[in-house]
């Protein structure tokens, strides 16, 4: 990226590249804002690659799937690689077309992927064949050496989780869990829920420790005060002793 970059002026490559960072910065936290920085960056310079794949990216994040599949479409003529057809299969996929993503899996281009693109590849056509209410077929999908190594990779937990998930559709249940487990084995930056997952199949229910109508009781005593009533006996005679004049002033607030 920064090669193309070096293409632009000065001033514009700069420009172009704060607006980059931001995207990356922001895809995953505010995806809304992302895409605002990737529309920018689009209008500054529409003819560097590495722009209309953040581009891309930012419109896939906001589901604004038609815009992203025209915007990987324009980085891959201009750059000719294929690290993003997985990608662009899963747009078809998000525009209804899961039968076009199967088609995308099939072409000479999968063979180009390295490792992690091909397994990211299976998930997508594993996850079009859900769509198309083919279960055990997207189980044989994502039945892979990959799957069945031992070694875990950063695609690892995402892999078992998709298998596990697609056992648990078919019923079996058993097999699912185990799956489910073996996801947060590899899990070490949380990419996926499958620790509750797995407590959802355990029975586990997580209880706020507080009903939210008792912490806002104990928000408006908090407000308040603690309030004592103490009782105090007051001698007659002493309280004979009053002036009436002074008995018009505050002793304390009654409020």
């Amino acid at each position: 990226m920064r090669q193309e970059l070096m293409s632009l002026p000065k001033g514009l490559a700069e420009d172009v590249s704060r607006n980059l960072v931001m995207v990356a910065q922001l895809i995953d936290e505010d995806p809304e804002k992302a895409y605002g920085y990737s529309r920018v960056a689009l209008r500054l310079a529409s003819r560097v690659a590495a722009v209309r794949e953040a581009a891309g990216f930012a419109a896939y994040a906001t589901q604004k799937y038609s815009e992203a599949l025209a915007e990987f479409r324009a980085a891959r003529r201009m750059s000719g690689g294929v690290e993003l057809w997985p990608v662009m299969a899963d747009c078809e996929r998000g525009l209804n077309r899961p039968e076009r993503a199967l088609a995308m899996a099939g072409e000479p281009e999968v063979q180009k992927l390295d490792k992690a693109g091909q397994v990211e590849m299976r998930l997508v056509a594993a996850g079009a064949r859900r769509d198309l209410g083919q279960l055990d077929a997207a189980i044989v999908t994502l039945q892979s050496p990959e799957l069945a190594s031992s070694a875990v990779h950063p695609w690892t937990a995402r892999l078992r989780y998709a298998y596990a998930d697609a056992l648990l559709a078919a019923g079996r249940e058993r097999e699912a869990r185990e799956w489910f487990a073996k996801a947060l084995e590899a899990d070490k930056d949380g990419a996926t829920d499958a620790s509750d997952r797995l407590a959802e199949m355990d029975g586990v229910e997580f209880v706020d420790a507080f009903d939210e109508d008792e912490v806002d009781e104990v928000d408006e005593d908090s407000d308040r005060g603690d309030v004592v009533d103490v009782d105090v006996d007051v001698d007659d005679d002493e309280d004979d002793d009053f002036d009436e004049d002074d008995s018009d002033d505050s002793v304390g607030d009654k409020s």
